[in-house]
């Protein structure tokens, strides 16, 4: 049965979760699905946006309790610590290949992102969210620690005080609070709907400064006590982009006021 389908239409790739009968939930199957689905769009130059969702009442319910009964057996240093995918194991990298991707990633969500399924929203460059959606660091109900990328993510998105409670308590908040802590970029009766106008508006974009402006935000964030190493990668990938056909595109578009076209 598969776990995510992936529709590539107008240079916007729809990845849906489809186990929206367990509330797509994660089982093993399902982490190989979507890692496999967001590393199938790293190299693929046609694709400009991507919108990830869950099919069903919920985007995502976090790791599917029966797995729990398959894992017990297992080394969890065996399981957890080798690097098996550039720098992280499979449970990060399920989050993570979205941060990775050079393209934008917008997520919609309904429901609840419970635990990992909450991770994996962080992954996106942009949340919607319907209103009263569920959200919750919930690791910490069994007795563990968010493993799952959300700690690369978090600090960047919402004050420490907001990270410490909410995962020490595993309590589970809507998108309102979400939207007031900044877990969640907007509140939205149709959220898959939001995610797809904004995909379309970042599409019509120059493909290759999009691309620049994601490596360039993520640069500054990981290296935000380095300000002259950021501004030194503000200067370097500039350099790449002006004079080049997508920048000359924009202007000669500008000038005839018209919509771009890119190759």
């Amino acid at each position: 049965m598969s776990r995510v389908s992936i529709e590539v239409e107008n240079h916007i790739a729809r990845v849906t979760l489809t186990r929206g009968d367990k509330m797509n939930a994660l089982d093993p199957e399902m982490l190989d699905a979507i890692a496999a689905a967001g590393e199938s769009l790293m190299g693929r130059d046609d694709v400009r946006v991507v919108v990830l969702s869950g099919e069903g009442a919920s985007f995502c319910a976090g790791l599917d309790v029966m797995s729990f009964g398959a894992m017990a057996g297992k080394d969890p240093e065996e399981m957890l610590m080798p690097r098996t995918h550039c720098n992280a194991n499979l449970f990060q990298q399920v989050p993570l290949v979205w941060r990775k991707l050079p393209m934008p990633v917008i997520c919609a969500l309904q429901g609840v992102a419970y635990g990992g399924g909450f991770q994996i929203a962080l992954g996106a460059d942009v949340r919607f969210a319907a209103p009263g959606t569920k959200f919750s660091i919930m690791e910490m109900k069994w007795g563990i620690v968010p493993d799952m990328g959300g700690m690369a993510l978090l600090p960047h998105l919402t004050r420490s005080d907001v990270l410490r409670r909410l995962t020490y308590t595993a309590e589970p908040f809507v998108a309102e609070q979400a939207l007031e802590w900044g877990l969640v970029t907007e509140i939205t009766e149709d959220p898959l709907a939001a995610a797809m106008a904004l995909a379309e508006e970042i599409a019509g974009k120059s493909p290759s400064a999009i691309r620049a402006a994601k490596a360039l935000i993520g640069f500054a964030e990981d290296n935000m006590h380095d300000p002259d190493a950021v501004l030194l990668e503000e200067s370097r990938l500039q350099a790449t982009l002006i004079g080049k056909p997508h920048q000359m595109e924009v202007i000669m578009a500008n000038m005839q006021k018209r919509a771009p076209v890119f190759d």
